[in-house]
């Protein structure tokens, strides 16, 4: 569950994203923000959901925020399955997380679907109060093998990589892949697999391939990896630094970039605002009249932009 944020550094006064104590509220004056179709409430995730609260009840609570409208109505931010469910249930009542924005878009967006590292979290929460293993596997109709591999997700892992991936849908076997490399190389790991939006089994396995064995947690052992040869992981190791070092030089240039081409992106708008100078380049200079238009036209300035 997230902390509260600081209330204030060195006399500067910042706003709290979250109440310090979380309220029981009432489940009829709670207004979910997405409409729970049948195929929803019929669909395995949904089924193991309600088997999971009814096993060993709520372990992360719902997101709310008050109403500003209307007074003791909630809007629901995150938490709509583990609600719908309690409803479903019988219940009345479900302890809630109180934030203190309006945030709907920044839940709505990014916590559409439970991470890995939620999941791991919730499982060790369920543990740690009391739930046993194989009640939490009945709850969620898995294996109690299954529950284990995944109360164990972080063993071997470094925080910072850790806290890289913490909100990201990663395939479970990408975590016994990075365990065996080296805590630096696990956070270079997860900050390309952010950078790139992938996170399968498949990347993780070619970055490993890549990497060279002093980065490896056991560096004495010869690297294997299904489907290729020595020499082939040499060569990916050799273009992996060599992809690493453009990356690199990307990103320390890319804010200077950026400004260079923010401010001259203004000054062509103003120059083509002109109608005596662009009829002149019309007629003299048109490739470069072409290139001016598309550089004003330009509405996106990312990393990504950058490297094509």
């Amino acid at each position: 569950m997230n902390k509260p944020r600081n209330q204030s550094h060195k006399g500067t006064n910042v706003k709290m994203g979250f109440d310090t104590k979380m309220i029981d509220v009432p489940i009829h004056q709670i207004i979910p923000l997405k409409l729970m179709t049948s195929l929803i409430r019929t669909s395995a995730k949904y089924v193991q959901i309600v088997a999971s609260v009814r096993e060993i009840g709520i372990i992360e609570p719902p997101v709310v925020s008050r109403d500003a409208k209307i007074k003791n109505r909630f809007i629901l931010l995150d938490g709509h399955l583990r609600v719908e469910a309690l409803k479903d249930l019988g219940m009345d009542e479900v302890t809630c997380l109180l934030s203190t924005d309006d945030e709907s878009f920044t839940y709505n967006r990014h916590i559409s679907r439970l991470s890995t590292i939620q999941e791991h979290r919730m499982i060790v929460k369920a543990v740690e109060r009391g739930v046993s293993e194989s009640r939490i596997a009945k709850a969620l109709n898995l294996d109690v093998a299954n529950i284990v591999r995944k109360r164990n997700l972080l063993e071997g892992i470094c925080e910072e990589a850790a806290d890289l991936l913490k909100d990201k849908v990663v395939s479970g076997g990408v975590f016994p892949i990075l365990r065996r490399m080296k805590p630096f190389r696990q956070i270079e790991m997860a900050g390309l697999m952010n950078d790139s939006g992938i996170y399968s089994i498949s990347y993780a396995e070619a970055f490993y391939a890549a990497t060279p064995k002093n980065q490896l947690v056991e560096s004495d052992k010869p690297k294997k990896v299904k489907g290729l040869n020595e020499d082939q992981m040499a060569r990916m190791e050799h273009e992996m630094a060599n992809l690493q070092r453009e990356y690199r030089l990307i990103e320390e240039n890319y804010g200077t970039d950026v400004l260079n081409l923010t401010i001259a992106k203004t000054y062509l708008v103003s120059l083509l605002g002109n109608v005596r100078v662009v009829r002149y380049l019309a007629q003299h200079h048109p490739e470069i009249l072409t290139q001016f238009q598309k550089i004003t036209e330009i509405t996106s300035l990312s990393i990504k932009a950058a490297m094509a």
